[in-house]
């Protein structure tokens, strides 16, 4: 049965001194290299991270909320991020002492992440599996870049942490508590990257393990619909009553879905535009959201048609390796450079994968099945969108967990064959 609980007070020694550690170090880092990490220049907005920043200063100052449109009103991202900053700004004023002020937030976050990532283990697999992924993750040093930028990927991977928690219990409990809880967090988790919204879809599967009846699975949504609509209903009204139409998530210039067609960066093929002239390579990339589509389904088309392998390589391996391989490390750390942080990532992921290998053969596969549903449910959602390390970053903590498995499985196996030994020359 799952549990919030840490009853063994070795194991809370263990994880309350992991949670300090991490603290300490994030902080120190970020307290140190302080503007270092910021990816754009806070005097004209270039980078998401400094127009987070704008943005909770006009929101502050004009009761606006807008990004990437002036000092008008906008849908281009959702609201939670910009409101956490306006906050803080609230508190320690709009210079840098809010900055500071919010690195150390996302430090507090990452050593709370490791109470959750010990709980998943911990059911999963067992306590001593649970407590090598909280070193793992201690020292996984893309978080210390984390804790310090001024992105969602911190908050938003401490959210699907708690999620995972809560609907393991929700499932087993049977509760409506548990499920509202979900649909909060769905909702939560909504406010930062709305994709997140389809995550109940995963319920299905372990509703039909657990053998819920129809009308449990019913009631079960219908708990979950309640909460998560009750969440997002401010959002819905604010833009109702600013711009006179209902607008569910988030209205952009730049589609996801476009851009993520586009294999390394690159142009589609030069044939393309031969068989569609109505598209120039200069614009292609531009436009509304409804033009974008559009484009992006020509290029598919194409794409399948005539170079099938090349597509169907980039639209599985390839983003596989954008999201995974390649680590969310955009301002090395010493003692780690960019390069060796590289290595060190392809490494970490095929022990990871190898553990999810492993504990698919030698584990329950109905307890994997949470976390196994979540990592595959937050990797194809990205499939046909744009997909790259810092979209992957939230979910390299579940991958942290299975590489753990793997870790103490070897211990395991090595203490035994040592013990078999001495047995043997006695």
């Amino acid at each position: 049965m799952f549990s919030f609980h840490i009853e063994r007070s070795k194991e809370r020694t263990w994880l309350y001194m992991l949670m300090l550690i991490v603290l300490l170090i994030s902080s120190a880092i970020v307290l140190t290299k302080g503007h270092y990490f910021l990816l754009g220049d806070l005097d004209k907005p270039n980078n998401d991270d400094v127009k987070y920043i704008h943005s909770a200063k006009l929101l502050i100052n004009e009761g606006v909320l807008a990004y990437n449109s002036g000092n008008e009103p906008s849908t281009f991202i959702m609201p939670l991020f910009p409101i956490m900053l306006a906050g803080f700004m609230k508190v320690f004023g709009q210079g840098d002492a809010a900055i500071i002020a919010f690195r150390l937030f996302q430090c507090l976050q990452q050593a709370a992440s490791l109470y959750f990532i010990f709980i998943i283990a911990r059911y999963m697999f067992n306590s001593r599996a649970a407590i090598i992924a909280c070193v793992i993750s201690a020292l996984y040093w893309p978080d210390y870049f984390s804790s310090g930028v001024i992105l969602t990927e911190s908050t938003f991977r401490l959210v699907i942490l708690a999620l995972i928690a809560v609907s393991i219990a929700a499932v087993q409990r049977k509760r409506a508590g548990w499920y509202l809880g979900v649909g909060v967090l769905v909702a939560l988790a909504a406010y930062f990257k709305p994709h997140a919204s389809l995550f109940p879809a995963i319920f299905l599967i372990l509703w039909w393990k657990e053998k819920y009846s129809l009308k449990q699975m019913i009631t079960s949504m219908l708990y979950i619909g309640a909460a998560y609509v009750v969440c997002l209903m401010p959002w819905w009204i604010r833009n109702w009553l600013t711009f006179h139409q209902l607008i569910i998530f988030t209205t952009s210039g730049g589609s996801p879905f476009l851009l993520g067609t586009r294999i390394d960066w690159n142009l589609p093929s030069a044939d393309f535009f031969k068989l569609y002239p109505e598209y120039d390579p200069k614009t292609i990339f531009e436009g509304s959201d409804s033009v974008a589509i559009q484009k992006g389904i020509d290029i598919l088309k194409y794409g399948f048609t005539y170079e099938p392998l090349k597509y169907l390589h980039w639209y599985t391996i390839g983003k596989f390796y954008n999201l995974y391989m390649i680590p969310y490390y955009w301002r090395p750390i010493w003692p780690f450079g960019k390069s060796l942080m590289f290595a060190i990532q392809y490494g970490f992921m095929l022990v990871a994968l190898a553990g999810m290998v492993w504990a698919m053969i030698r584990e329950s596969f109905a307890r994997l099945m949470p976390v196994m549903l979540t990592l595959a449910y937050f990797t194809v959602i990205y499939m046909p969108f744009v997909a790259f390390s810092r979209y992957g970053y939230p979910n390299m903590v579940l991958f942290i967990m299975f590489a753990a498995y793997l870790l103490d499985q070897l211990l395991y196996f090595t203490k035994n064959r040592s013990l078999s030994k001495r047995t043997v020359r006695m």
